[in-house]
């Protein structure tokens, strides 16, 4: 079984090489080129949900691959996405079944303005955003859940994970910041 987490590409789907993983082989995140011996399932999921429309820094995607069957995990703002995103892999070759597991979080002005607090916090630091922000899909993802938030995605080096750290604590309304950042130099 293989998990795949969709983190960020950019616009002509190019990765960042030698982005560091956790050393969990059921775990592979999208923004890190897939392994020699990846399926060409595994290939194609990815490819299909990083292209989707509507998936963007406040959303999650993630997959499992198990012979034929796609399992589709994350969290989405938009029920849209959650449903385009199963269509999509319907029309994968060799996909026979996919179980959809993303989760549409809940709707709450409150979570919406600290997305929105988040995402300036964090892109309106101009030595931030210049390096994760003009990007098709920006590589730090925001997930907010009834006031605890969530960063996914990729950085350069540590130093940009512990300020991009600091600057998600200092949002105010913020129940809790899980930092989940990969950084680029670990192995």
């Amino acid at each position: 079984m293989r998990r795949v987490k969709i983190g960020f590409v950019s616009a002509l789907l190019l990765v960042v090489p030698a982005v560091a993983q956790k050393h969990d082989h059921n775990h592979n995140d999208a923004f890190v080129n897939g392994t020699p011996d990846e399926s060409k399932i595994a290939k194609e999921v990815r490819h299909q949900l990083v292209t989707l429309p509507y998936f963007g820094v406040f959303d999650d995607l993630a997959f499992r691959v198990d012979g034929s069957t796609v399992t589709l995990l994350g969290a989405v703002t938009r029920p849209v996405l959650k449903s385009d995103a199963e269509h999509a892999i319907k029309r994968v070759e060799g996909v026979t079944q996919v179980i959809n597991n993303i989760e549409v979080l809940p709707l709450s002005p409150m979570d919406d303005q600290i997305r929105a607090a988040e995402y300036r916090a964090i892109y309106g630091d101009p030595s931030l955003s210049d390096r994760y922000g003009f990007r098709a899909v920006p590589s730090i993802h925001i997930i907010v859940k009834n006031g605890h938030v969530t960063l996914d995605g990729v950085v350069a080096n540590q130093a940009d994970k512990t300020l991009i750290n600091a600057r998600a604590n200092g949002v105010p309304n913020v129940f809790s910041v899980t930092n989940n950042l990969l950084v680029e130099s670990e192995k």
